[in-house]
């Protein structure tokens, strides 16, 4: 059975920047919804699940049986791309605003600065057409990238691994600020938990 994650942090605690009841509705009820479908495809295939975190299944989509494989992109990759993306936030207060030490020198290098990669990473999740999702990922090459996926696609089906999301399905956000994505986005920026974004990227280099 796949679970969502447990949040260390409480539903209001995301305030101003995301309200309580945006993330009470997105974790209780969109992201359960994804974890019983999830579980519901799955349920006569534990042989083909045994051993395998969710991760480990979008890794390989091939090897997924061909009748389940887009029931488990579309669910699994809701269950593993809120995870991490809850997994990526924190009170503003409890946190630092930019990376630092290996994550920053890369990002640097990538990127020129920061800043340019901040801007081009809000800049590609505000101009997602539909719904769908903003990464920074690292590559195969174990350089960084900005990729855009549609709907529940996962980055590690592209052979992507995830450091940052931005999810930009309408219930993400829309209860506090509507039609306004690029306020959304803008604001996301200040709850970003660096410090545990960069234990993602040294877990990627062991």
């Amino acid at each position: 059975m796949y679970e969502k994650i447990k949040l260390t942090y409480k539903y209001h605690d995301l305030e101003p920047y995301i309200d309580k009841l945006t993330v009470k509705t997105h974790y209780e009820k969109h992201l359960q919804s994804y974890v019983n479908n999830l579980n519901t495809i799955l349920k006569d295939y534990e042989e083909f699940t045994k051993g395998k975190t969710i991760e480990d299944i979008l890794g390989d989509i091939d090897n997924i049986p061909k009748e389940i494989t887009q029931g488990v992109i579309n669910q699994g990759g809701g269950v593993s791309n809120h995870n991490f993306y809850f997994s990526i936030l924190h009170p503003k207060s409890k946190g630092k605003q930019k990376p630092e030490g290996k994550l920053m020198e890369v990002i640097i290098r990538d990127f020129g600065s920061f800043e340019k990669m901040k801007t081009q990473l809000s800049n590609a999740s505000i101009s997602q057409f539909g719904s769908g999702w903003g990464w920074l990922v690292l590559d195969e090459n174990g350089k960084l990238q900005i990729i855009k996926t549609m709907n529940q696609d996962s980055p590690l089906s592209l052979n992507k691994k995830p450091l940052l999301a931005i999810d930009v399905w309408e219930h993400a956000y829309y209860l506090k600020y509507k039609n306004l994505r690029n306020e959304y986005v803008k604001n996301l920026w200040k709850i970003i938990n660096w410090s545990k974004i960069e234990e993602i990227y040294e877990s990627y280099n062991k």
